[in-house]
Order: structure tokens, then sequence, then C-alpha cells
């Protein structure tokens, strides 16, 4: 793989920092979940946090995975829907100027917003307006839209748009890429269950998941048996255990990754966007899986001691600088 695409939620995050979770109770957010909400939801929760310290960025499962691939150097682009307002010239702009391919429409709606609410042990809950980005249908995807890609790299947030991902999926491999998925959130594989097995056992190639989401589409609690299973209907899977790492299994070898242990555990927002971007690098490189598996361990290590998905140019250089370790095999987890 040279060049991946990812399709996903159009979206800007922002981005609050609770003092603890009683916001979480008041609105009935699962913590750690990923929910819809309407627009008038989405206020009261704003309101309700007005007075806490929040930060504006950039957002969306994939648009952080295909940024993060952007900033490793590789070749991407990204495929979403924003409205016909400011913050849907934000996002394309900002695409641009990381030198990714927006394959990005104009909807009737205002652009979608997600509230990413950090709980004060570094936990994200989501309360998510889609808006415009909700407009996305299989229309937008015309054939020959993966020309030059081979990858697409599936954000698990979209798959509840079973027409849309089913064209993507028919394009994609009639162009002969690659589909990587990652599950995104255990409440949104338990409410497309029948599709998401469907689709990954006759469409995907690489899948994503930690240990809810892997729980909640095998059934098993036991992150090993969970990985059997998928890895028994797909080419790669990827099963994150959280501080213990991740299990990668391939061909029927199984291998186990640790973690980067980050000095500062402020915001899980991104980690797992990061992990994704940071092993797809391993594989647009020709890495092994063990070092595939520690770039992503170092891109989401990374990202979890700042608040938000965006950092300085220095960390970037610092992250380059453990990938040549890496890559030269005196650096893995």
């Amino acid at each position: 793989m040279k060049r991946i695409i990812g399709i996903g939620n159009a979206l800007t995050d922002i981005l609050v920092n609770l003092r603890d979770d009683r916001v979480l109770e008041k609105f009935g957010l699962p913590k750690g979940s990923m929910s819809l909400v309407d627009a008038p939801l989405q206020r009261q929760i704003s309101e309700a946090t007005a007075d806490l310290p929040h930060t504006l960025s950039l957002g969306g499962s994939a648009g952080n995975t295909i940024r993060a691939l952007a900033k490793l150097g590789c070749s991407t682009g990204f495929i979403g829907k924003v409205g016909r307002d400011s913050t849907g010239d934000f996002l394309i702009r900002a695409l641009e100027n990381l030198g990714i391919e927006p394959k990005v429409y104009r909807g009737q709606n205002h652009s979608g917003r997600c509230v990413s609410l950090v709980s004060p042990d570094g936990e994200r809950t989501m309360a998510t307006y889609l808006g415009a980005a909700l407009e996305l249908t299989e229309e937008d995807i015309p054939a020959g839209i993966f020309d030059g890609y081979d990858c697409l790299y599936i954000e698990g947030y979209l798959v509840q748009n079973h027409n849309l991902i089913t064209r993507a999926v028919k394009y994609a491999k009639e162009c002969g890429l690659k589909v990587a998925v990652d599950l995104a959130s255990f409440n949104v594989v338990e409410e497309n269950l029948g599709f998401l097995r469907h689709l990954v056992e006759n469409h995907v190639d690489i899948l994503f998941a930690n240990e809810d989401e892997a729980k909640a589409f095998t059934g098993e609690r036991d992150p090993m048996q969970a990985l059997d299973i998928i890895a028994a209907v797909c080419e790669l899977a990827i099963v994150k255990i959280g501080i213990k790492g991740a299990y990668i299994k391939h061909n029927g070898e199984t291998t186990h990754v640790g973690i980067l242990k980050a000095a500062t555990r402020v915001d899980t927002t991104g980690a797992g966007d990061f992990y994704a971007a940071g092993f797809l690098y391993g594989l647009c490189n020709g890495l092994t899986l063990r070092q595939c598996g520690t770039v992503g361990a170092i891109a989401a290590g990374k990202v979890i001691e700042v608040i938000g998905t965006t950092f300085p140019e220095e960390v970037w250089d610092e992250i380059n600088s453990l990938i040549k370790q890496v890559k030269s095999q005196k650096y893995l987890f």
C-alpha cells in the first residue's frame, strides 16, 4: 500500500475538560461512548459546560487518522461532506494545507460538530451532531473516486449508513483496494452488528478494534478469543487491550505489541485513530507487524499527552525520530 483514502464524518471537534462526570449522568451519556445527538441537545450540553476549558480542532475519526498519516508523510485523501458555512471552509482549507486530497461535498445543513467531553481520568465521551456530514450518501461515491489509491480506510461511526458503505466497498474492491475498518465504538457495533459482520466477512481486509468493540462484535469477553474469531474472517486483525498493548493476528500468527508509556495521560481523544494511522503507515512502508504495532503505539501514546489531536511540530519530530529507530529494529515494544 502506498496511498490511503479515508471516508468518514467530516467534523470539527470541541473538546471540553470536565471537573467530574456529572454532566455525563445529567444527559445520559455512557462514559467512553459516542452518542449521536440533535442540534438542540448538543446546544444544551454546550451551555452546561460553557464555563469549562475547551479547545477547537479538526476532528472526525477517519479525519484524525488521515491527518496523522499525512503528517507522517503518506499520500492521502479524504471523503466527506460539510455545510455551506465557514466551518466547512475551514475544514477543506485545513485538509489542503496538509496535502490531503479533499473529496469533500457541500450539504444543506450546518457542518457537523463533535463535543468531546474529557473526564478527569482522560476518558472521552462524545456527543456528535452530524449535520451536513450525515448527508453523505452512496450517490456521492462515483465509480472512479478511488483511482490511484491502494487502501480505503472506513471509520466505524459511518457504518450506520449501510447503503453508503456498501457502495464504497464495492467500488474499492473493483479498483483493487484493500479495505480497512476501525470499529470505533462498542455501542455503534451493537446497533449495526448484522451489517458489520457481513461487511467484515465479505469485504474487509484489515480490522481494528479495542476490547469492548471486539467483545461487541464477537460476543467473546476474552480478547484473544475475539482476535481469533476476527482473524478467521479477515486478513489482518488488531485488538487493542489498553495499557497492555495490542494483539495482531495474520496468517495464523499472533503478535503482541506493548505501549508507549505516556508522560501524562491527559486525553484519550484520537488514541485509536492515531494508532490506526501509525499501523497503516507501517504497512505503507513495508514494516513487520511488530514494527507496525510499535509505530501505532508511538502515535497513540503521544496523542494522549495533549488535549485534542493537534500538537506542535516538535512532537511530530520526536515521533519521526522514534520511527527511524523502529525501522532500524532498535526500538520495538
